[in-house]
């Protein structure tokens, strides 16, 4: 009951029955005193004199005035529902009607409502809302729940009420409660909390087995419509677990979100779960997913959508027929997209300019010229009128099929319906005639063009000084170039493209001819061609013009990398001329690079170096960067080795190998399986690099086996199909074990050892490969045993091949 009035007389004495409303108190004592300090004056009834006093107060002479006894408070039976002093507080649940004279009348929802709504208007959030919640002088209801969320606006109220009520023994899920609370999230953007709530709802569900169809739908819509793209697809897949059905709305949202964030494949995914649950598509599903499909190439889907569309009586838009068209030509199924474009006329759509240029395009690139031309007369008798692109496209397809005479005709068409020739144009026109080679008729384009007093854009410069290069006109590709600088014009790229032309042609002459243009012209170009033009001169054996390109590309800051030392260092390695290598040993000097003074000191002797071999170079490989470099060390050692096997000098070229192997360029060559077996893998040497690289590895295996006491059983030297020969021939003029095969030489490890032991194959891997005369003198001590080799040993050791013999 709520307590409205409390009256009580001034001169109340002793005991006293006091009716409030319905209800009954009894006063057994009261102060003497007539007078209570502090009242409150209710107007229930109806007579001003009652007032209501509090349980404590003070009068205002400062006496305080209290409540001595307790009070009983009585219901309509009679019965205690309350003792204590002063006013008892309001019970939820008991006081939740009142009297209006003998009938007990609920209190009214609008007023509940309203009490509720201003609660949390003034509270906003927090304990201090929720305990003026649990005061409230009724007992709420979720129709007083979804009422209330229906007017508050502020998110974080919103979602402080509901939590609120879902504590409350009254709670009932509801789902027009969540309904309610999605759409209020929404409008003020309170994604998280749209989630959250979602998640409590989804455990309500589980729990109690709430429907909750309209507010699984509003969540995903909201989500989708936000893009919250992983939240909205976990949330989806959430509801699919609960079994809960969706409607079309939704599946339009989920297929639109997927089709923005650029997902059509999920999208699809979508869709045919919208088709397996039975949910029926609508006009706007059919938009789409059809034209999302058929951008994605997935054409027989979308023709099928299509088809079922029309089948269902919707009218496909123009934006499904102009996908379709668009797609299917550039996929190059021109026949159905002939058919679609019939039946676009046939609803009485009008196919568009776009459209038109589309299936002209398409017909051009399938050489389809005949279709594209008479779709180029219905284009025009549609009231379109082409455009520069689309004539640009019909007098390039004619001109490219050998048809000019076409596509100077369509050209002056185009003069004739009002096109004034532009740069473009004749840039266009250009290309084409350079592309069928007809340097006449571009040439009268460019004069034609010069004297209508139109400025040749750039691209019509680079098209004629292109077709000039590959002419091979280089006077006329000058003059064109001075022209162009006159006009404004930065003629550098254009001027190293036409020297890239002639580089590319292999026409090096002209290159260097050109070269000497682009200088006296004050034309500069960069050092990437520079470098260029200096490699292929030197591939055809232009010696004595490389020199200079070399010097300007030094001089022009740029660095000689190790590669480019080396490709020079390989071209002296396979010289034959003196002359020549006296040229390449000057251009090795003006390299400047370091190379070349460890390879000037590697020839020298160690009074000059104040070092010996191996500690020089030791040194030079330790300033090589690894990181950067290796590549290129690799291809330096291996033209190098080869350089100086070519040279005869075995001891510096073992000591390069060994240094090499030191420093991992070749870390899987030499592979030590204990007693198993032993290789040595040299297909990815050079020649003179693999003969060195057996000689040194088999001294290694010599020293372990004789020394050291380990035999494998096997021992492998992997040539591959290149070095097979030279290695399998230069072993078996000793006698060697080793069996040869397609790709590998092996031989037991016993019969190695005993090879080993052989004095011709100790001065073999010991000093240098042999000559022939010490193979021949070797082969008459094995048929004549008297013979004394001792004395033979002591000969100086003979080089790998005599001179420069190799």
């Amino acid at each position: 009951m709520i307590l409205r009035t409390l009256l009580l007389s001034k001169n109340l004495r002793n005991s006293k029955t006091i009716f409030c409303s319905n209800s009954v108190v009894e006063l057994k004592s009261l102060l003497s005193s007539g007078a209570f300090g502090k009242t409150a004056v209710f107007s229930a009834s109806g007579d001003r004199g009652f007032i209501r006093g509090y349980c404590s107060a003070e009068h205002g002479n400062g006496n305080p005035r209290e409540w001595t006894e307790e009070i009983d408070y009585l219901d309509e039976s009679g019965s205690v529902i309350y003792s204590g002093k002063g006013i008892r507080s309001v019970e939820p649940g008991i006081d939740d009607h009142v009297m209006v004279g003998g009938l007990r009348k609920p209190i009214l929802n609008i007023s509940a409502v309203a009490k509720i709504v201003e609660v949390v208007k003034r509270w906003k959030w927090g304990p201090d809302m929720e305990t003026q919640l649990d005061k409230l002088q009724f007992t709420p209801n979720m129709t007083h729940i979804v009422q209330a969320l229906k007017i508050i606006e502020d998110g974080d109220a919103l979602l402080s009420l509901f939590r609120w009520a879902k504590r409350q023994p009254w709670y009932l899920p509801n789902d027009d409660c969540y309904v309610m609370l999605f759409d209020k999230l929404n409008l003020s953007r309170e994604f998280d909390g749209i989630q959250t709530v979602f998640e409590e709802m989804v455990s309500d569900s589980s729990v109690n087995g709430m429907s909750s169809f309209g507010a699984y739908n509003r969540v995903l819509q909201y989500l989708a419509k936000a893009e919250k793209l992983e939240v909205t697809f976990c949330c989806f897949k959430k509801i699919q677990e609960l079994d809960c059905e969706l409607d079309t709305k939704t599946y339009n949202s989920l297929i639109t979100l997927f089709l923005t964030k650029g997902l059509p494949y999920k999208a699809f995914e979508i869709y045919e779960n919208m088709v397996k649950d039975g949910c029926s598509l609508d006009a706007s599903t059919y938009d789409m997913m059809i034209p999302s499909l058929a951008k994605s190439g997935r054409l027989d889907v979308a023709f099928k959508l299509f088809q079922e569309m029309k089948e269902k009586n919707y009218r496909p838009s123009s934006g499904i027929f102009v996908s379709l068209v668009d797609t299917m030509g550039k996929a190059g199924r021109l026949d159905t997209a002939m058919k679609v474009y019939m039946e676009m006329q046939g609803f009485g759509l009008r196919p568009s300019g776009a459209m038109f240029a589309s299936l002209i395009e398409s017909f051009v690139k399938a050489g389809k010229l005949d279709t594209a031309l008479r779709l180029w007369d219905d284009m025009k008798k549609a009231g379109f009128r082409p455009n520069y692109g689309l004539y640009t496209i019909i007098v390039e397809a004619h001109a490219k099929s050998g048809k000019l005479d076409i596509a100077m005709s369509i050209f002056s068409d185009m003069e004739k319906a009002g096109f004034l020739p532009t740069p473009s144009t004749y840039s266009s026109l250009l290309e084409m005639q350079a592309a069928s080679g007809q340097v006449d008729n571009a040439m009268k384009l460019y004069n034609s063009m010069a004297n209508a007093g139109l400025r040749p854009g750039l691209s019509t410069y680079t098209s004629l000084l292109t077709l000039l290069a590959k002419k091979k006109l280089v006077d006329v590709a000058a003059k064109i170039l001075l022209e162009m600088k006159s006009m404004g014009y930065s003629v550098e790229v254009n001027a190293s493209d036409v020297l890239m032309v002639y580089i590319k042609d292999g026409s090096i002459d002209l290159a260097l001819r050109w070269l000497r243009f682009m200088g006296s012209s004050g034309i500069r170009t960069n050092n990437f061609i520079i470098r260029q033009l200096f490699e292929s001169s030197m591939k055809n054996g232009l010696y004595e013009s490389a020199k200079p390109l070399l010097e300007t590309y030094v001089n022009a800051a740029a660095r000689v990398d190790l590669i480019l030392y080396t490709s020079i260092l390989a071209h002296l390695v396979r010289c034959q001329d003196e002359v020549n290598e006296r040229h390449l040993m000057s251009i090795l000097s003006a390299t400047n690079h370091k190379a070349h003074a460890f390879l000037c000191g590697l020839f020298t002797g160690p009074e000059q170096r104040k070092q010996p071999v191996l500690t020089f170079v030791r040194e030079f490989f330790q300033g090589i960067d690894y990181e950067l470099e290796e590549g290129a060390a690799k291809y330096f050692v291996n033209v190098l080795l080869n350089y100086l096997v070519l040279m005869g000098q075995i001891n510096r070229a073992r000591c390069v190998w060994k240094v090499a192997y030191e420093n991992k360029l070749f870390p899987k060559a030499i592979v030590f399986d204990q007693h198993i077996a032993w290789s040595l893998d040299v297909r990815n040497l050079s020649v003179g690099a693999a003969l060195i690289a057996v000689v040194h590895t088999l001294h290694r295996f010599r020293k372990r086996m004789l020394y050291y006491g380990v035999v494998p059983r096997r021992i492998k030297l992997v040539t591959g199909p290149t070095l097979r020969i030279v290695i399998a021939q230069t072993l078996s003029s000793m006698e060697s074990p080793f069996e040869v095969s397609k790709v590998v030489l092996r031989a037991p490890g016993d019969s190695v050892l005993e090879w080993f032991k052989k004095p011709i194959v100790q001065q073999f891997l010991l000093n240098e490969i042999p000559s022939r005369s010490d193979i021949l003198m070797h082969k008459l001590n094995t048929l004549f045993p008297s013979s004394a080799p001792e004395i033979r040993s002591l000969s100086p050791p003979k080089p790998l091949l005599p001179g420069r013999g190799m």
